[in-house]
């Protein structure tokens, strides 16, 4: 894993994650072009988690049977031709019907992250996977401005067609790039599935950091949607556009990303965790008081990015951590823990700013962080230390991993 080889798995991780959120902003858009709703297009968004969630489940654990250097590319050309297919619907029913498929097939990302695992030596695991999650989180959040700029400039197609372009290019360049290797285990496809729970099942550690990481991702969506209700709603009025800005300020996640893994390699990953979830906590007090404040706002999404995507970064490297041979099921199961805690965070903000605006929200943000330094605490000195065993011809016993050495 060189530079070249880290960077190019960041942006094809981050471009295969963007391609759940380019109709995000576009729905006014699709909805006037198509003639339909813009609650009918609001299914458009739903088609594509529920796609994506079915992708991680049943594809991702491939990644442990398959050669990957092959099949990346095949994802990478498959979500090519929804994605056209999307740019050239000619109804609301195609349009769900392809972004539904480029859901399940745009899980490149979630191949390509333990692969870099893989290919990266235990003294930088850490600073690599950070570096592909950082492309992954920087996917999320440009995704919406980008779609947006593109959509005023040329029409919601459009995007559609350069993303369908963008993934054949990254699919030709992958296939020379990955290095062959061969895969990690051998077992029937159903046998395949059950063990991704099986091995959640048997790994303690595991069960505590999927817990820590479904928190994360509720916090996360809780504040991005009832952002999004309130910086529509007085005294801001601002319209989609201007909004979609606000995710830029959420790019300081990415520099943490790029630090995170490092503190993972110098053994620092769960003191590291521990400190990010303080961050997270200060951030809901502070967000408390910015509900007229600009500039308040844009230091809690700072702040809150970079707690949030430094807990991530930490709980996927311990994660991988704690086996060789199944890091893309541990991955599948990460992943689907913290597509669940998004749902119930963007579900709960829906209902909590109906019910006491943003006041509740923060409240409810506060309440989440509590609970995830909690479980920290109760687990930092047990439950979540991943013990890795030691080379064939170390001298020294297992070295755990989460504390300083």
């Amino acid at each position: 894993m060189g530079r070249r080889l880290t960077f190019l798995f960041a942006l094809a991780a981050g471009v295969a994650v963007g391609n759940l959120y380019w109709a995000q902003p576009l729905l006014g858009f699709i909805a006037g072009d198509l003639r339909v709703t813009t609650a009918t297009a609001g299914w458009l968004v739903t088609a594509t988690q529920l796609g994506y969630a079915v992708g991680v489940l049943l594809l991702v654990p491939l990644g442990d049977v398959l050669d990957r250097r092959r099949f990346v590319p095949i994802m990478l050309l498959t979500s090519a031709a929804a994605l056209l297919l999307c740019a050239l619907a000619p109804s609301i029913g195609v349009l769900l019907l392809a972004l539904g498929v480029l859901g399940v097939t745009t899980i490149s990302g979630q191949i390509l992250t333990p692969l870099a695992a893989d290919l990266a030596g235990d003294a930088q695991r850490g600073r690599i996977v950070g570096v592909v999650g950082s492309g992954t989180l920087t996917g999320i959040l440009a995704s919406r401005t980008i779609s947006g700029l593109v959509a005023d400039a040329a029409g919601w197609r459009t995007i559609f067609a350069l993303a369908a372009v963008l993934a054949v290019l990254l699919a030709i360049v992958l296939h020379r790039a990955i290095p062959p290797l061969a895969p990690r285990t051998r077992m029937p496809y159903a046998q395949l599935i059950a063990s991704v729970g099986a091995v959640v099942v048997r790994e303690r550690a595991a069960r505590w950091t999927l817990v820590l990481g479904a928190t994360g991702f509720a916090a996360f969506s809780l504040f991005w949607t009832a952002l999004t209700f309130l910086l529509s709603s007085p005294p801001f009025r601002y319209p989609v556009a201007v909004i979609g800005l606000f995710g830029l300020a959420g790019l300081a996640g990415v520099l943490s990303g790029l630090r995170g893994g490092r503190l993972h390699d110098r053994g620092w990953s769960l003191p590291a965790t521990g400190a990010a979830w303080i961050l997270a906590l200060t951030a809901f007090v502070v967000a408390a008081f910015a509900v007229r404040s600009v500039v308040l706002l844009i230091i809690v999404i700072v702040m809150l990015d970079v707690a949030l995507q430094t807990q991530a970064l930490l709980n996927r490297a311990r994660l991988f951590a704690l086996s060789h041979e199944a890091r893309s099921r541990l991955n599948t199961a990460l992943a689907t823990g913290n597509f669940v805690g998004a749902a119930i965070g963007s579900a709960a903000a829906t209902a909590l700013w109906s019910a006491g605006g943003w006041t509740a929200v923060t409240i409810a943000g506060t309440a989440l962080c509590c609970f995830a330094l909690i479980v920290w605490a109760l687990g930092r000195r047990g439950p979540l230390v991943i013990r890795v065993a030691p080379p064939e011809n170390a001298i020294q016993g297992a070295r755990p991993i989460g504390h300083a050495p």
